[in-house]
């Protein structure tokens, strides 16, 4: 080490002696988490570490500077240090964009500014709220909602590079997930921040998964987001109405982002191609109808891609028709396409012997399915996607839509949906929707959840299959239904106590019943020919059933 430079005890970095007293007091009041675990650093004041700062204690506080970096480095947050020079700023930005060999593809492809972000067009196209907010570094506190690989993580990848490439220096970035962090953790990201307020710097908080908090946990962001302390971004997959809190969500901007479409795939997975070293074959007959939804501002690139021309420095070939449909296979998930195209090409392509002996390899459909067996479906069985889909198959069968009641219940069958739970939703639609337009529809619903229940997956799928059609074909009528509605509605709206049952309507076991008049008068007649009211004293001309149409 050299004698004129000194090791700080809290970054772990060496300065010139000159200089640090000044850092190390800026350094230690910038990063100190709270004031409970000031204890674990019995000499931390000023006056203790000027004493310790010289070039043959640097030893002694190796220690030290340790497990303060080790409890610092848990996140990655951008601080403003003028003492850094350049070249570990480059390294460290390296680092960050995923550029090693055993980082993930789609780690390796997350965009870092907006002009590289693929699809969600509707949130950051031109003139909409958000483009116009980031591209003038204002960030709001924001929800990102949406399935997975759809861009949630990429887009504040992007706001993170905004954040590091601020010449200003205003704004740092802290990544947190709910799946490893805890509440405390989040305790010291904010104490940190208020620190760096004082400096006039502010702290972009990205929690990720943040729904895997509980509403009393996302209660700790709570007064910091509505103080301004730090700017809140989560992501979610799940609805941000049922799993986030209320108090949080009127504070935040619900950003709802959706599945990626097969052009933003195929524009996606054709970037990675480039990056691997792989080129795609083009057949020159083949129609472009999926590659012109791309969109004009893709078209250079595109037809960069198609028109590539096999180099020396070539890895791999693939064509176009497997690059397709692997964009078509994934379901929206851009995550799953870079990782089947990964493991294909980790798979086929040469390491740099065989390169030299055998060339670049050939990456076939087959070599794509293998590395990619569909077994995933969008399908959470708790979350929205349950409710969604029973809801679209009920509303198939209630239009008659045969082909798309079928269709629904095999994506749920597809899911894993209990079997008997989509047969008890069945034996609902029978009697809801069908009723007495054909009364043996609810006897075929029950005896198949009885029989879901006797033999069970996957040998119950077609009495499933049986019993939709069946209640897709048969006539409808919602006259059951909507016969209760009304008389739950006269029941709910009666004002003071429900009328008593008529004397004549009334049991009488006992003779003093009896005497009270308990059945007095009452015959077994029709109403037409018994003379007698069956309805309580002020209701005696309700209809609940109108014409009693049983197609109505």
């Amino acid at each position: 080490m050299n004698t004129d430079k000194v090791l700080c005890p809290i970054c772990a970095k060496e300065f010139a002696s000159s200089v640090i007293e000044s850092h190390a007091s800026k350094c230690l009041f910038l990063n100190e988490p709270t004031k409970e675990n000031t204890i674990l650093f019995k000499d931390s004041s000023p006056r203790s570490i000027r004493s310790k700062l010289k070039p043959a204690s640097a030893k002694k506080t190796n220690q030290i500077s340790i497990k303060r970096k080790s409890s610092l480095d848990q996140f990655s947050s951008q601080s403003f240090r003028d003492e850094e020079d350049a070249p570990q700023k480059k390294n460290e930005c390296k680092k960050l964009r995923g550029n090693g060999r055993d980082v993930p593809l789609a780690e390796q492809m997350r965009p870092t500014s907006l002009l590289n972000f693929v699809g969600q067009r509707h949130i950051l196209g031109p003139r909409t709220i958000l483009s116009e907010l980031l591209q003038k570094g204002e960030i709001p506190n924001m929800i990102l909602w949406g399935p997975p690989g759809c861009g949630k993580t990429s887009l504040a990848n992007v706001i993170a590079h905004m954040c590091k490439n601020d010449a200003s220096r205003k704004l740092r970035y802290v990544k947190l997930s709910a799946a490893m962090a805890g509440v405390q953790e989040v305790k010291e990201v904010i104490s940190i921040a208020s620190n760096h307020a004082k400096y006039a710097q502010h702290t972009i908080v990205f929690m990720d998964e943040i729904h895997r908090f509980n509403k009393m946990q996302q209660d700790v962001f709570l007064p910091h987001v509505e103080s301004g302390i730090i700017t809140l971004i989560g992501a979610t997959t799940e609805n941000p109405s049922f799993s986030l809190n209320s108090a949080l969500l009127s504070r935040c901007r619900v950003i709802v982002l959706h599945k990626l479409s097969i052009a933003n795939l195929l524009l996606i997975l054709k970037r990675a191609v480039i990056s691997l070293g792989g080129i795609i074959h083009a057949f020159p007959n083949k129609s472009e109808s999926t590659l012109q939804d791309i969109g004009e501002e893709d078209t250079l690139e595109k037809n960069k891609v198609i028109e590539m021309e096999s180099s020396c420095n070539t890895k791999f070939i693939i064509d176009e028709p497997t690059i397709e449909w692997l964009a078509e296979t994934c379901d929206g998930d851009a995550r799953i396409a870079l990782g089947g195209l990964e493991m294909a090409v980790r798979c086929k392509a040469p390491n740099e012997k065989e390169f030299l002996d055998v060339g670049p390899a050939i990456i076939t459909l087959d070599d794509i399915k293998e590395s990619l067996k569909k077994t995933h479906m969008l399908y959470d069985k708790k979350g929205e996607q349950h409710y969604d889909t029973i809801s679209a198959l009920h509303k198939s069968v209630r239009a008659s839509d045969e082909n798309a009641s079928l269709y629904w219940l095999t994506r749920m069958i597809a899911g894993g949906e209990d079997p008997v739970y989509i047969a008890r939703r069945l034996v609902r639609m029978a009697s809801e929707d069908i009723g007495l337009a054909d009364p043996k529809a609810l006897g075929i619903a029950v005896h198949t959840m009885h029989g879901c229940k006797m033999i069970g997956m996957p040998e119950c799928d077609v009495l499933l299959a049986q019993c939709t059609t069946y209640l897709a074909r048969a006539p409808k009528s919602r006259l059951m239904e909507d016969a209760l509605r009304a008389a739950q509605k006269i029941i709910a709206e009666h004002k003071g106590p429900q009328p008593g049952v008529p004397l004549h309507l009334r049991n009488a076991p006992t003779r003093l019943m009896k005497d009270l008049e308990y059945g007095k008068g009452y015959n077994m007649m029709h109403k037409d020919e018994s003379g007698l009211n069956y309805l309580p004293e002020g209701l005696e001309n309700l209809d609940f059933f109108g014409d009693d149409d049983d197609d109505n």
